[in-house]
């Protein structure tokens, strides 16, 4: 096997293009697919192999392959789960902006604000609660 005569360095190096690689097909192919169906994009983006299921999973792979422990790894699950909840306003509000006829650029800007002013109440809230952020 190729692997195993290799040294440290190009082995991490190659880990690294392999993690980058994997993670750009992913985003390339979704893209792709929304040229010709939105729709058909969007049950791809949202099943639990693509997405923020997918970029996730990938995380834990890579943490546990890496050595973390699986305490940590639990953690970043946790934790994933309650910053999911404020991203969703993201996907609520651009297309009710966009169906209002705000231009595309303003729309986004919009909604990626008002996303992040989501995260930031979610942040408080959280760690008035003591959820572990």
């Amino acid at each position: 096997m190729l692997l195993p005569r290799l040294g440290a360095k190009s082995r991490l190096m190659l880990y690294y293009v392999l993690k980058v690689f994997i993670s750009a097909i992913v985003i390339v192919a979704i893209s792709e697919i929304a040229k010709r169906s939105t729709g058909f994009a969007a049950l791809v983006a949202s099943l639990p192999l693509t997405s923020l299921p997918l970029t996730s999973l990938l995380a834990f792979i890579w943490l546990h392959l890496e050595g973390t422990a699986p305490l940590q790894i639990a953690d970043l699950s946790k934790q994933i789960f309650w910053l999911v909840l404020p991203s969703l306003l993201l996907f609520l509000l651009l297309p009710i902006l966009l169906k209002q006829g705000v231009g595309f650029w303003l729309s986004l800007g919009l909604s990626a604000a008002a996303t992040m002013g989501c995260y930031f109440a979610f942040f408080f809230i959280l760690r008035r609660i003591e959820a572990g952020l």
